[in-house]
């Protein structure tokens, strides 16, 4: 079956902000199809098509490019969304968390990519939106080994995108802030947790309940993503909400001193 509207293909859509992309992308007039590890245990979403992926498996990601183009004849928009997060110090988090998470939201994202671009350079278009986050340009005290990751993102899309435009492609970032989702509440803990860390450990994962709590609604950011989606002339980065506005000002505009200060203030470090 193929179409003429737009299809776009979205990771990591059964819930959050994957799950507000799809129906918002859905209502701009795309073809949807949503993936999740699992979705037997999805609750369906009218309009989008889900498929079972594993970002994290090589064999997963070809069978579901392949599916995709089969079925609708295109990929107009791949959202690279599906992520996992990781808290507690650098020295608490082992290597093989560190590989888990950068199997997600690094290597499943250049998984993807590598699946996706023949097809849209084949047609001579398309658009790849990477799911990043301010922890992208701005330091994060017990989420480093996440932040590591989305700078990583930051890298691998801008470097992407200066490759892939002559093919009428184009690679753009989202760069969502504090977002109401189960994101920290799924976060793995440290594996070799120590105690001299205990306590800001626990300082932090305070702060990040409440400002998880009071964040941005998914929705918001499932706009900006339709707006990097469809935008006549998109930009290679997209702050989702106010905070992150601010974030990305304070990372350009501040002098080095006044910006240490302010990141060590947000995370209630103390010296």
């Amino acid at each position: 079956m193929s179409t003429h509207r737009p299809v776009a293909l979205v990771t990591g859509a059964s819930s959050g902000i994957g799950k507000e992309t799809a129906l918002a992308l859905v209502g701009a007039g795309f073809e949807v199809v949503g993936t999740s590890r699992d979705t037997s245990r999805v609750t369906p979403l009218d309009g989008v098509t889900f498929l079972d992926l594993d970002v994290a498996d090589d064999a997963s990601v070809g069978a579901v490019v392949h599916q995709v183009v089969d079925r609708f004849g295109r990929i107009d928009v791949l959202v690279n969304n599906a992520g996992t997060g990781l808290m507690g110090a650098a020295e608490e988090n082992s290597v093989a968390q560190a590989r888990a998470v950068f199997d997600v939201n690094v290597f499943g994202v250049m998984r993807m990519v590598r699946a996706v671009l023949p097809h849209m350079r084949a047609r001579g278009r398309g658009r790849i939106i990477n799911l990043s986050s301010v922890v992208g340009f701005l330091p994060s005290p017990y989420m480093a080994v996440y932040a590591a990751s989305k700078h990583a993102i930051e890298g691998y899309s801008e470097s992407l995108d200066h490759e892939v435009r002559e093919f009428g492609v184009r690679a753009l970032l989202v760069e969502p802030a504090y977002t109401s989702t189960g994101f920290e509440a799924n976060s793995p803990r440290p594996d070799t947790p120590l105690q001299v860390y205990a306590a800001q450990r626990r300082t932090f994962d305070r702060m990040m309940e409440t400002a998880i709590k009071d964040g941005d609604d998914p929705a918001v950011v499932a706009q900006v993503i339709v707006a990097a989606a469809t935008d006549p002339k998109p930009k290679l980065r997209y702050t989702a909400g106010s905070l992150a506005g601010r974030a990305s000002t304070l990372r350009r505009l501040a002098p080095a001193g006044v910006f240490d200060k302010q990141i060590r203030k947000l995370n209630r470090l103390s010296g």
